[in-house]
């Protein structure tokens, strides 16, 4: 049985919990603010029952909340943990004395991966007697109902302890995805980096108001994203696939040159936003659009586990 600690008990360490404790894992975690366990453990035992409704849990949720102990220290943690998810706050120093710690206190063959959005491991761990050991597991918010996870290794990154990772995220019923290379944003915030830069642009142009921008993408873009891949998505969109494609609708993306042009997030399209935004929902009812979100995406996820692959 594989041990895994979850190191911060924030909205991504108590949904790694989650994610672990449902394959069966044992799970310890920790938090140096006590209150953010206890906070956690009141989250956790709310949202099994909603995952065992939607087909999402195997195991009787009382069974899985049982796997997850909180722990009063980082050493207690990590002890004896094969594998362990870091989640502190997105800040390289803060991340740096954490894995110096997360160092002394693991086991030597623990593999260590940081839940980093942005910050490459080559940036926090180098001091580190044992960097071969560590990279990043970057989650898609939240990671118990969206499964893909970027591994990014640092240059030093033992590939068998990317493999590891790797199989470590298989068994927990995830998706990995290992980005080959450092880059800032790693792969899946590039992509996501790349749609939001042009809708930006064409919102700061007026090109078009921001809910028929949204519905560009919810209503049309996000309905093919949800099962296949942008490159899937061309090569099926033509009769002699991705190269017909290509050749038929290449000169089409000569566009690319014109969305070249950097366009600074200025402050004033920003509160034009945040304004529109506010507008269609009121700020006193985001944690109820946000718990919206979720249960839509677990009848997405309970959709598409009943599909062929």
């Amino acid at each position: 049985m594989t041990n895994v600690a979850v190191i911060g008990a924030g909205l991504i360490g108590r949904a790694w919990s989650i994610v672990f404790a449902r394959a069966g894992f044992t799970v310890t975690l920790w938090d140096q603010v006590p209150q953010q366990t206890t906070l956690a453990t009141t989250f956790i035992a709310a949202r099994l029952p909603e995952l065992k409704a939607a087909g999402l849990l195997k195991d009787d949720p009382a069974a899985v909340l049982g796997r997850i102990t909180p722990m009063q220290s980082l050493w207690e943690a990590v002890r004896s943990a094969d594998y362990i998810q870091e989640n502190g706050p997105e800040r390289v120093e803060v991340k740096t004395a954490l894995f110096g710690e997360l160092e002394r206190a693991a086991r030597p063959e623990a593999v260590i991966a940081s839940s980093s959005s942005g910050i490459p491991a080559s940036a926090f761990t180098e001091h580190l007697r044992t960097r071969h050991r560590c990279l990043v597991a970057h989650p898609v918010n939240p990671p118990y109902l969206i499964p893909l996870v970027e591994l990014c290794p640092a240059p030093w990154t033992d590939p068998a302890v990317t493999a590891q990772a790797r199989a470590i995220m298989e068994q927990a019923g995830q998706v990995p995805a290992t980005v080959n290379k450092e880059l800032d944003g790693f792969a899946l915030n590039r992509l996501q980096g790349a749609l939001l830069a042009e809708a930006f642009r064409l919102l700061a142009d007026d090109v078009i108001s921001p809910a028929d921008l949204d519905a560009l993408v919810k209503h049309g873009l996000g309905l093919r994203w949800s099962f296949m891949g942008p490159l899937e998505t061309i090569d099926l969109n033509a009769p002699g696939g991705l190269a017909d494609y290509c050749n038929r609708y290449g000169p089409l993306y000569w566009l690319m040159q014109q969305q070249m042009r950097p366009l600074a997030w200025d402050q004033a399209l920003v509160d034009r936003l945040q304004a529109a935004r506010r507008a269609d929902l009121p700020a006193n009812q985001q944690a109820l659009r946000q718990e919206w979100r979720d249960r839509r995406l677990m009848a997405l996820l309970a959709h598409k586990a009943g599909q062929p692959a």
